[in-house]
């Protein structure tokens, strides 16, 4: 590494808790990290409170900035997404020469990163858009890491990364994911993923909280044991941890005294947004996105509590088959969020030319990232048996372990329905399975209305061809 002449392997601007870790783990692992804030505070505190971790190189200006990496230059920007990252690349550009690297590792949006990484392409610049999920502990400790960009700059970059990525199993949570915006694509669906996660172990939670009239202590009891299982996950370790926490000023137990208005930075709905101009049904992700927006939506819930109800007093005379029956539930849901978002990246990858490789996704996400779960081992393995699976859910173990909690998952949908419990997620999870199943949809009925009154043409069942029937005459079908 450059540590002899005195200059750093890499750079990392934005000293946010994020970029701030992000460097931390670089210089723990040896390597000699330039660190550059837009306010010197944050430079010198880093040095002052972690400079005996590795060897940094502090710079108060961008131009010092730049001339204390060793050429080709790899700057890593970790700042706020959008025109922040824009005014940084904008001000670093002028500084570099061909070859150097410029890596944003935000949450940036892809068709943001397909833009810079073609400016730059012009300049002779590599841009890597790289997806960094984990949090701060996972940017200090170890985290996921989605990087796209060119072959050549990932030669370069790539080992660093890998080396200070996760591990599981000896095998690093970082591959390159493909050229220009394919790493902040494959970020974002993460991202919607874990929206649909979250919110389907929060309907779980609120399906055994009204059924039992369970306490948040004995539900964390519930999903420490779900835990031990094939739900075994980041997301079901911190539900039990979550609710088994009292609050230290009312004593309560804390997710009680928290307001039911959840917040979200947009990555969800930008995975929505793009399934939609894809179109790739992501049901589950699309409600859970929704059930975030209804929660915040004050007015409307505050006059939509006069509405009737028309449900039933619950009566659950079998506590441990019903919470079985939640959890067989939750797992199919889940299943099939991810076969969704899996469905998703494959149409962006050829829509872009990205050659995405599904089964290496799985592989890096099973450690460092917010989804990391035991059973993304299974769906590597499902792409590996078939790396062109058409669908998640087709392959025979996720058939046979999806058919195994059907009748639980119909039950759950059905009591929840009769007794007034929301559950978008595991509804929409199960009207989704049941249309992707069905031999026959009603789309014909659908497609007949449209040429009804727009003359948009039908395809036939018994013959080839584009048809219309002149419906405002004498109904007579001809060759559109």
């Amino acid at each position: 590494m450059a540590a002899s002449s005195n200059l750093a392997r890499i750079g990392v601007t934005g000293l946010g808790v994020m970029g701030r870790n992000l460097a931390r783990n670089l210089a723990r692992h040896g390597y000699p990290v330039a660190v550059h804030n837009r306010t010197w505070a944050r430079t010198e505190a880093l040095i002052s409170e972690h400079g005996d971790e590795g060897t940094f190189v502090p710079s108060r200006s961008t131009e010092d900035f730049v001339a204390s990496l060793a050429r080709p230059r790899t700057v890593v920007i970790m700042v706020k997404a959008g025109t922040a990252t824009d005014a940084v690349i904008d001000e670093l550009v002028p500084l570099l020469e061909a070859g150097d690297i410029v890596v944003d590792a935000g949450n940036a949006h892809f068709p943001d990163t397909i833009r810079r990484e073609a400016a730059l392409r012009d300049k002779g610049l590599h841009f890597v858009g790289c997806g960094v999920s984990g949090g701060e502990e996972g940017a200090l400790n170890g985290p996921s890491i989605m990087p796209g960009g060119s072959a050549e700059s990932y030669a370069t970059l790539g080992p660093m990364l890998e080396e200070i990525s996760a591990h599981v199993d000896g095998v690093p949570c970082c591959t390159h994911v493909g050229p220009d915006g394919a790493g902040h694509f494959v970020k974002m669906v993460h991202n919607g993923i874990e929206y649909a996660d979250m919110q389907l172990i929060a309907e779980a939670y609120d399906l055994l909280r009204h059924a039992l009239g369970a306490s948040a202590a004995a539900l964390a009891q519930v999903f420490a044991e779900w835990n031990t299982g094939d739900l075994e996950s980041y997301l079901i370790e911190i539900t039990a941890e979550v609710l088994g926490h009292t609050d230290p000023v009312t004593g309560a137990a804390f997710v009680d005294v928290v307001l039911d208005q959840a917040e979200q930075k947009g990555t969800g709905r930008w995975t929505v947004q793009s399934a939609l101009d894809l179109g790739v049904p992501v049901t589950g992700i699309a409600e859970a996105t929704f059930a975030r927006a209804l929660s915040g939506s004050v007015p409307q819930r505050a006059a939509g509590r006069g509405l009737p109800a028309g449900t039933t007093p619950w009566q659950v005379t079998d506590r441990d088959a019903f919470v079985e029956d939640v959890r067989r539930a939750l797992y199919a849901s889940k299943v099939v969020a991810y076969s969704q978002g899996f469905d998703q990246i494959a149409a962006a990858s050829a829509e872009h030319g990205w050659d995405v490789d599904r089964g290496a996704m799985a592989r890096i996400w099973r450690g460092g990232c917010i989804i990391r779960a035991k059973f993304l081992d299974r769906i590597t393995e499902a792409y590996e048996r078939d790396p062109g699976l058409a669908l998640l859910l087709a392959d025979p173990y996720f058939t046979d372990a999806v058919a195994e909690g059907l009748e639980s998952w119909r039950r759950v949908v059905g009591l929840a329905a009769a007794h007034g419990v929301p559950t978008p997620a595991f509804s929409s999870s199960l009207a989704y399975y049941d249309a992707i199943r069905a031999e026959r949809l009603p789309a014909n009925l659908v497609q007949a209305q449209r040429d009804y009154f727009g003359a948009h043409t039908y395809h036939r069942t018994d013959k080839d061809g584009v048809f219309h029937t002149e419906w405002a005459g004498d109904h007579a079908e001809h060759d559109a």
